[in-house]
């Protein structure tokens, strides 16, 4: 993508693009790459956040830039160290017609912890609480085990539920339709797994009504059909543009291109709790006594490794920015005073040599083909980077659901893999230190997404005494140190932080969000 097309895109300049026809204000079509689970709590995922908020809304709400507003609460405050106090909005109801009260928020916040057989759970969310407490019906407080200042901002990735309709519920449930009860824009309708989501508005919505009578989300993971789909006239608005469709349809008159910096940094995750690792070998492809991933020279071999700046040029071809710490520069806890990650094969191969494997050693590196944006083909330009400084590199790549349940906390079946991790909710690195690189504690909520089971108490309290600073600018100072010290032991790769990008044909109003949830609760029609 040459440079001025990007920086049209960049500033959120709509370019035109090749199809006629508006969609009319009765219905909206949008091409989604994911299928949704519709339950609100089960498998932590932006993509699935972005149904939710359609149906569903939390206490806490945000726009397209992250920036929190009120939701199903009108106001929070810290009333003691460890209490906030939430004041609810008056006059809520849920799509059946029963009132909205501080018990459903109670429910909620139960439910999010007891969900059984969760992959990637939404706990992380609800971690500082140990107790949550209805004052009155639209009162309520939550208590904690520590100061917690980002608390409302995690929050604002728990949808709430109505006790009525989901005491009990499970996931399928949800997808009947049967406990898909909210008090959101739009009032579910139905579900056809790996086909289709359909809602109809909420006429009784306590916000801004949407402008589309219908709203139906397609199922297509495939991004050359989507964008086909979109061509076609199928559906009036896709996700996860892919970037080698960015420009081409930025100069087609019919089309409207959407990007925005997005909040996401793309990593690779390691197994580090194992001492033999499932997908790793030695060059014979016998097991080995140890596993290489839990020397730190090894990790830094792997980084060093690696061309970010080839990636965001030619894989993601412009649409990424390079990423040297697991946040980009716009969120708190990103540290300026650290220097830039090298790319340095001669220096990686050296440091395999000095941790012992100067012939490097076999790895497999899982990744999903559907989930972000050229996530396959960037797992391919990964295996051949390491591949040349001596590892013998497997890729393999599967759908995403089958992906996810093989990388939950509870199978954690891989050596190597691709993640994303998006700080939207706090705005910093509060909430990916405590899910990502805490220590693994499953009665206090921390290290919920772990995955590589990375263990440091140091690094531990370190973490505890950043998210639990009620003063900013000293929660930021320890957020940084933090940073530095996670990135000296490098328990996970940065690789690039990923730019939204959506597209809808002429006619659509769309916004692309620096979250990357596509929602079309703001989707407008034009003449």
């Amino acid at each position: 993508m040459s440079r001025p097309i990007l920086r049209r895109l960049v500033a959120g300049i709509a370019i035109a693009a090749s199809l006629g026809g508006a969609a009319t204000a009765a219905e909206l079509k949008v091409g989604s790459r994911a299928d949704p689970t519709v339950d609100p709590h089960f498998l932590y995922l932006s993509t699935n956040m972005a149904f939710s908020r359609h149906i569903f809304d939390a206490l806490v709400d945000k726009d397209g830039k992250s920036q929190r507003k009120p939701g199903l609460a009108l106001s929070w405050t810290v009333i003691a160290p460890t209490v906030w106090e939430f004041k609810l909005r008056p006059g809520v109801k849920f799509h059946d017609g029963s009132d909205f009260t501080a018990d459903d928020v109670v429910f909620t916040i139960g439910r999010v912890t007891a969900l059984p057989n969760n992959p990637n759970p939404y706990t992380n969310n609800i971690r500082p609480i140990v107790r949550t407490e209805v004052v009155d019906p639209l009162t309520v407080r939550f208590h904690t085990d520590a100061p917690a200042p980002q608390l409302p901002g995690l929050l604002g990735n728990v949808f709430i539920v109505s006790r009525k309709a989901a005491e009990g519920a499970l996931p399928p449930d949800f997808r009947s339709g049967k406990a898909a009860i909210g008090t959101g824009a739009y009032r579910f309708e139905s579900y056809k797994p790996g086909e289709a989501l359909r809602l109809t508005r909420n006429d009784a919505f306590w916000g801004a009504k949407p402008e589309f009578d219908k709203l139906t989300f397609r199922v297509i993971p495939n991004d050359a059909a989507r964008v086909a789909a979109l061509l076609a006239g199928d559906v009036d608005a896709i996700d996860y543009v892919p970037s080698t469709e960015v420009a081409s349809l930025g100069r087609n008159p019919k089309v409207a291109v959407y990007t925005q910096p997005s909040d996401r940094t793309m990593y690779i995750g390691l197994d580090l709790g194992r001492t033999q690792s499932p997908f790793v070998r030695d060059v014979d492809g016998k097991e080995l006594p140890d596993n290489p991933l839990r020397d730190a020279r090894v990790r830094q071999a792997i980084s060093m490794a690696i061309d970010r700046k080839a990636f965001v040029e030619r894989v993601m071809e412009g649409l990424a920015t390079v990423a040297d710490q697991p946040a980009p520069p716009h969120i708190g806890g990103y540290n300026p005073d650290l220097p830039p990650l090298a790319y340095n094969p001669e220096g990686a191969r050296a440091l395999l040599k000095k941790a012992g494997y100067p012939n490097g050693f076999q790895i497999t590196f899982h990744c999903p083909r559907d989930r972000w944006v050229n996530d396959a083909k960037l797992c391919q330009a990964v295996g051949q980077m390491l591949a040349r400084i001596g590892l013998k590199m497997q890729v393999e790549t599967l759908p995403g659901n089958v992906f996810f349940a093989r990388n939950s906390l509870t199978r954690n079946e891989f050596s190597m893999w691709l993640g994303g991790w998006a700080h939207s909710s706090t705005g910093d690195t509060t909430a990916y230190f405590t899910a990502h690189v805490h220590t693994n504690d499953p009665a206090r909520g921390l290290g919920s997404i772990n995955r590589g089971q990375y263990s440091n108490p140091a690094l531990d309290a370190m973490i505890m005494r950043a998210v639990t600073e009620l003063d900013d600018a000293k929660r930021e100072t320890l957020l940084r140190q933090t940073m530095t010290a996670a990135m000296a032991e490098m328990p996970f790769i940065p690789l690039h932080t990923q730019m939204t990008a959506v597209a809808a044909r002429k006619g659509v109003l769309f916004e692309a969000r620096a979250d990357e949830q596509t929602t079309a609760l703001t989707a407008r029609s034009q003449p």
